[in-house]
């Protein structure tokens, strides 16, 4: 199958993805790099007002570390000429990297059209594909999520995980469907992780676990054998509030020194 793999550069998949490209990276066909700051949703003051009076002041240091500063030194490199790793893997296998503001816009439906896309994946994807979007192509959609689903639907659920106890960490490959999180499953496992880790250390490693789940998944898939199990949505897990996040910081925290370093590593 002629993969559409769709992403959002950040500290917390940026290496799942790289992992995902160098094995599976004959099958794709188009990349497409979700836009951070997209005009609908405001800029980036806008945004961290929005979260501040949702969430308060814990969340901004992980949205920063995780999105912000790669967001932030990625367009720095590209203006100095130096491409990121998604762009050189892009030109050295001649596959189309279009930036998606809007998912469902038509001109993105064209653009998997010209591709000869065959499915679309999403893998840390900001945006909800409509129906139409995901009939543009012949074999629909799948999600990879950070999560035990229907458990903890949403942006953040490493950030949920941490706060619960007991902790349950896991991933799950599902249907894209028009609503967050919600389509069928089609295949899931547990992971367990270290006790104390940051939610983000949590986000890093259960996507990188997730790079296996996701290609057996697709090779079910085009062989026909993945069968899928219908679940009814457990309540959506949104921006958490200041109550979730003191949880989260009790329990492991949200960001340390070293999820810091993993951001500088990448190369967006």
């Amino acid at each position: 199958m002629r993969i559409a793999l769709l992403t959002l550069e950040s500290a917390l998949s940026a290496a799942a993805v790289g992992a995902f490209l160098r094995d599976h990276g004959s099958g794709v066909a188009l990349i497409g790099r979700s836009v951070l700051f997209r005009p609908g949703a405001g800029g980036p003051l806008r945004q961290a007002w929005r979260h501040l009076r949702r969430s308060g002041p814990r969340l901004l240091p992980y949205l920063w570390v995780n999105y912000g500063l790669p967001d932030l030194l990625g367009r720095l490199r590209r203006r100095l000429g130096q491409p990121g790793d998604l762009a050189r893997f892009a030109r050295r296998r001649g596959i189309p990297l279009v930036e998606v503001a809007e998912v469902n816009a038509p001109s993105f439906r064209e653009a998997l059209r010209q591709a000869r896309a065959d499915i679309i994946v999403t893998f840390h994807f900001d945006q909800i594909l409509s129906a139409e979007t995901l009939a543009a192509v012949p074999f629909g959609g799948v999600n990879l999520h950070p999560s035990l689903l229907p458990h903890h639907r949403g942006p953040v659920p490493t950030i949920w995980a941490r706060a619960e106890v007991p902790t349950r960490f896991g991933v799950t490959v599902h249907r894209l469907a028009p609503r967050i999180d919600a389509g069928a499953i089609l295949a899931q496992r547990a992971v367990a992780l270290a006790e104390r880790s940051t939610a983000s250390a949590a986000a890093r490693a259960l996507h990188a676990a997730g790079v296996p789940l996701l290609a057996s998944t697709l090779h079910a898939l085009a062989g026909g054998a993945a069968p899928a199990r219908e679940v009814i949505p457990l309540p959506y897990c949104p921006f958490p509030s200041p109550a979730v996040l003191r949880a989260a910081a009790a329990q492991g925290g949200l960001v340390d020194a070293a999820d810091l370093r993993a951001a500088l590593g990448v190369r967006a």
